[in-house]
């Protein structure tokens, strides 16, 4: 049992666990700089537990669903394995990467913000992990996708309406020795993904078009459509929030937090084959990144026609400085995304989730809402003048982009 945990932890963290210490040192870095800053709010105890449980069971499932994980896991049941063991090593093994490369992140900004008692922080590793073992659990179960249904709507309803109660700690203790028990008979390979037939049927097409190649890959990636469909219901939400503030400096805010698509903006750090054929074949910049960039533009665009629908219907006001403004982030967005993935794709990464949650991510929409600043406190003809600019900078960036100089493949 030890040999196949060392084995899978190894996979996660590193031939000698360098990714640990790595990990906790900048989560203690975010923890002091928050704590330093004196910001506190309350938090009520069942919206922390809440938080803790949906976040670690979102990461585990993650995990265990990751394709590349499951090609590590072909290699390993082809060896002889005792099912009860290799389970629980598999098991804690992503639990462990889950609770310390992801919710101790979570724990750290929530803890730094907050005030807490020794009390609560007990209650929140109690229901981290809760939600590794019982997300494991329904995970050997995903055929009977009811019972991890009322499964896990029985948790929520506890914890919505005892986490300051008593009786709290016993019932999620007892739902993790619950969660043991299914582990403790579930088979091995009930984790391991097995590639299935697509049913979708591939029509050959005389000639090549990058477009199809990305809607085929959404179909055959569910979760990135899913990423899309919470985006666009962000979109409808954000005029509710926004409707006690001054539309020329939310509307520009709502448009760049809507760039936070990370799906969609590294296909070519998920797909390593696909950034070594982009790469090596002659042509690709212009035939691959000019229609990426306008795939990006394109779902960008319809979250922020979303947004504005959203704000006409609630609020009213739509002008066409806004619509100006849509499609001026929609570009810049897509733009700086593609660039970010041909001159600076992730390389070091374990599981998809490790892309997810890469802080790569969070370099696109952090130059939005720089420039939204910027943009809610210029009048509507400087702006633009700006678009203009914007525009002869995009042209330029492209024709860099477009030039036939040979790139160091990764």
């Amino acid at each position: 049992m030890k040999m196949i945990f060392e084995v899978f932890c190894k996979k996660l963290f590193g031939a000698k666990y360098e990714r640990l210490p790595r990990t906790i040192f900048i989560n203690l870095i975010i923890f002091w700089g928050l704590y330093l800053a004196g910001f506190q709010v309350q938090i009520a105890p069942f919206i922390l537990y809440l938080m803790i449980s949906t976040f670690t069971a979102g990461v585990m499932w993650q995990a265990l669903s990751s394709e590349d994980n499951a090609a590590h896991m072909q290699n390993m049941v082809m060896l002889p394995f005792e099912g009860r063991e290799f389970v629980f090593s598999y098991v804690a093994a992503m639990g462990i990467y889950a609770f310390l490369t992801k919710t101790a992140s979570l724990l750290a900004v929530l803890l730094a913000v907050s005030v807490w008692n020794p009390a609560e922080i007990s209650g929140s590793i109690l229901c981290a992990l809760n939600a590794i073992l019982m997300t494991a659990a329904i995970f050997s179960l995903k055929r009977y996708w009811f019972v991890g249904t009322f499964w896990s709507a029985g948790v929520f309803a506890a914890i919505f309406l005892g986490a300051d109660k008593l009786w709290f700690i016993p019932i999620i203790s007892a739902n993790s020795a619950l969660a043991l028990l299914v582990l403790q008979s579930a088979d091995g390979y009930a984790f391991y993904l097995q590639e299935t037939k697509n049913k979708l049927t591939v029509r050959g097409c005389r000639h090549y078009s990058v477009w199809i190649y990305f809607f085929r890959y959404l179909q055959s990636h569910k979760n990135y459509l899913v990423n899309t469909v919470i985006m666009w219901c962000a979109a409808c939400a954000l005029p509710i929030y926004f409707r006690q503030m001054e539309s020329r400096f939310v509307i520009p805010v709502g448009f760049a937090i809507l760039s936070l698509n990370t799906p969609v903006c590294i296909l070519l750090s998920c797909d390593h084959a696909l950034g070594r054929a982009v790469r090596f074949l002659p042509g690709q910049k212009k035939t691959f990144c000019v229609p990426y960039c306008l795939f990006i533009f394109s779902c960008n665009i319809t979250a922020d026609v979303i947004f504005l629908c959203s704000w006409q219907i609630q609020i009213g006001g739509v002008t066409v400085w806004m619509i100006a403004a849509a499609v001026f982030f929609a570009i810049q967005s897509a733009v700086f995304s593609v660039l970010l993935e041909w001159f600076y794709p992730i390389q070091k990464w374990k599981i998809e989730s490790d892309l997810w949650r890469h802080p790569r991510k969070y370099i696109v929409p952090a130059v939005m809402l720089l420039l939204a600043g910027v943009v809610g406190t210029m009048p509507p003809i400087v702006f633009a003048l700006i678009i203009l600019l914007a525009a002869e900078m995009v042209v330029l960036l492209i024709s860099c982009l477009l030039q036939d100089k040979s790139l160091p493949v990764p």
